[in-house]
């Protein structure tokens, strides 16, 4: 199905409101974290508002403190639509498989699905590689990010011999800063000694590349590019899904995937804001797409 008749398809769904009410009398998104709530309500009151012109009933945003807080909000039923890290949605599918599917990833601005983990410093710390970082104070997000936690935690301890994660062992310590934009706003001002966020890593460093935590640190105005440096970049990692509870009701799902689908199309400053930065907007995904992941994932809870 084409974007445009999409489109046509929710405008048509808008002109009968009321049309799903019999089914659901509200509509719940939750939002990962990544910078402070209120910046994350703002980003998405553009996609609730379309929601509630699509399917005739209030939207709701739902902005946690943490991860796990929009993880069990989906297993619960409290929460029924979510853009989740690909670390997050292996530990909802791990949790409960039947739970929600994934509908939607996010495209980049060259057509690529994928995006980094960025491990930085202050350019004034003397830390230019993780060689620098030894004995230093390293900061990571949330446990149920996957960049910043879960890929780091694996690929780093591959850079040499004797790198952990324990604190103490090779970094001075290891700590949880709560947060993509914490971690970004520490490391800024020499709280900590590097961190990890994520980026799409492409166009430039000083605009905080396209898309991502960095980019949306830029737009806040909370840092200088010029003031950090790059010490480390992941492998390319897949960009998490848009989700949708499998327990709603199948007109809500089809409608929802459609609206976000052709929200670049539609509004490109909605996008630009639910996507963390510039993107072609969203394409369908599979599960396929996150086996990777959640073999990654369980190997971290079984180990």
């Amino acid at each position: 199905m084409t974007k445009t008749i999409a489109l046509a398809l929710v405008a048509t769904t808008a002109l009968s409101t009321g049309a799903f009410a019999q089914d659901i009398t509200e509509f719940r998104i939750g939002i990962l974290g990544g910078e402070n709530a209120q910046d994350r309500m703002n980003s998405y009151q553009c996609l609730a508002d379309y929601t509630t012109e699509a399917l005739g009933v209030e939207t709701k945003l739902f902005a946690p403190a943490d991860y796990n807080g929009v993880i069990q909000g989906l297993l619960g039923g409290t929460i029924d639509m979510a853009w989740l890290g690909a670390s997050a949605y292996a530990a909802t599918y791990l949790q409960d498989p039947e739970a929600v599917e994934p509908v939607l990833i996010k495209v980049n601005v060259d057509g690529s699905v994928g995006y980094h983990s960025i491990g930085f410093a202050r350019a004034d710390s003397g830390v230019a590689s993780l060689d620098d970082m030894e004995g230093k104070v390293f900061g990571f997000g949330d446990p149920n990010s996957t960049s910043g936690y879960l890929i780091p935690s694996i690929e780093i301890p591959q850079y040499k011999d004797g790198v952990t994660m324990e604190s103490g062992d090779y970094f001075g310590e290891v700590k949880f800063t709560g947060g993509h934009e914490q971690t970004i706003v520490a490391v800024a001002n020499g709280d900590i000694d590097g961190g990890v966020t994520w980026a799409d890593g492409q166009g430039n460093w000083e605009d905080g590349y396209n898309s991502g935590a960095l980019r949306k640190a830029v737009d806040a105005g909370l840092i200088d590019m010029n003031n950090l440096v790059q010490i480390w970049k992941s492998k390319v990692i897949p960009e998490g899904p848009v989700v949708l509870r499998k327990a709603l009701p199948a007109d809500v799902r089809a409608t929802m995937t459609e609206l976000v689908d052709g929200l670049h199309e539609r509004d490109e400053e909605c996008a630009y804001g639910v996507a963390a930065g510039e993107t072609l907007g969203f394409q369908p995904v599979t599960h396929d797409m996150y086996v990777s992941i959640v073999e990654a994932r369980k190997s971290k809870i079984d180990g």
